[in-house]
């Protein structure tokens, strides 16, 4: 269907069944006709309805009844179930249409468009594919191909990640050396500020510094090399004022981060480091623990038999 004109149904398109169970008579054969040409009537109407408001595909979150089928073929409508209510309100967020709970002819504002509606074969599974092309959608799907289910997995991931990403961009575009400069300097000038605190708070200081080592160790092993080396000369580096410096993990050599092109997001950094800490204070409030444990003292009798009664009685083997 070309330059479709969409209207989307939550109810379904069928006969209206009343709430409560009527009993209808029926006593002659006309009777049982004009019943029958009443539901159709009423059917062709609404549907004729629709026809005139220009809708020419018509997508259903129930079911379809047959007469209704009848009719949509007649008009030349297409006809869609789609039984998710979340791919419904993805398809109304996509086309831009108006979900309804009334059976009738949409307005104006209700009506969704799709450049394209056809059926296609993905993967060799029928799929029915909105196409928008014309106009800017706040909506489009990936489909993705790999070899093995593992792959798709990990391709599935880095896809979310870098939509995830640029979203957090969207709403804070700040960023940070990556490659483990970023941890790397927070650990350094904490190490320097430790130094300078007086009493014991600077052993606590030293430890908190050195729990943002985690991250550039982690990417050195990753990388094959020793981390204890990598460490030591990330922060020789660091020390000497190049503050950018970071793993390059196809060598494991220390480079600088502008230059290989690796930022990490501010926003993620600051929220990580805010709820590790919030984690950790929580943990620190905690001064005691209390378990409940079930007591040792005699069971409870069963129901309608004393603790007597219930020692006296036979046992049948």
């Amino acid at each position: 269907m070309k330059n479709a004109k969409i209207g989307v149904f939550v109810g379904g398109i069928d006969i209206a069944k009343p709430e409560n169970k009527p009993t209808i008579s029926i006593t002659s054969a006309d009777d049982l006709m004009n019943y029958n040409k009443g539901e159709e009537k009423l059917m062709e109407e609404q549907i004729k309805a629709i026809a005139d408001a220009g809708i020419n595909v018509i997508v259903s979150g129930g079911p379809l009844g047959e007469i209704a089928m009848h009719f949509l073929e007649r008009y030349k409508i297409m006809a869609v179930k789609l039984s998710s209510k979340f791919d419904l309100r993805r398809l109304c967020r996509a086309t831009r249409s108006t979900p309804l709970v009334r059976m009738g002819a949409p307005t104006a504002e209700e009506i969704g468009h799709a450049d394209e509606v056809s059926v296609e074969e993905i993967g060799g599974n029928r799929v029915t594919v909105f196409r928008n092309e014309s106009e800017d959608s706040s909506l489009a799907t990936l489909v993705v191909r790999a070899s093995s289910g593992n792959i798709l997995d990990d391709i599935e991931r880095a896809i979310d990640d870098g939509v995830n990403a640029y979203k957090s961009l969207i709403r804070d575009p700040r960023l940070v050396p990556g490659a483990g400069a970023t941890e790397i300097e927070i650990a350094r000038q904490l190490e320097s500020f430790g130094d300078s605190s007086p009493g014991l708070d600077q052993y606590a200081i030293k430890k908190f510094a050195e729990a943002f080592e985690v991250i550039p160790r982690t990417l050195a092993e990753n990388a094959g090399v020793s981390s204890i080396d990598f460490i030591s000369s990330l922060y020789a580096s660091h020390q000497s004022g190049k503050i950018d410096t970071g793993i390059f993990l196809e060598d494991g050599s220390v480079q600088s981060a502008a230059e290989l092109g690796v930022y990490d997001l501010y926003v993620s950094k600051y929220w990580a480091i805010k709820f590790a800490i919030d984690a950790v204070l929580t943990i620190l409030r905690i001064d005691q623990i209390i378990m409940s444990k079930p007591s040792g003292g005699p069971k409870m009798p069963q129901q309608g038999l004393g603790a007597r009664d219930e020692e006296d009685m036979p046992t049948i083997g």
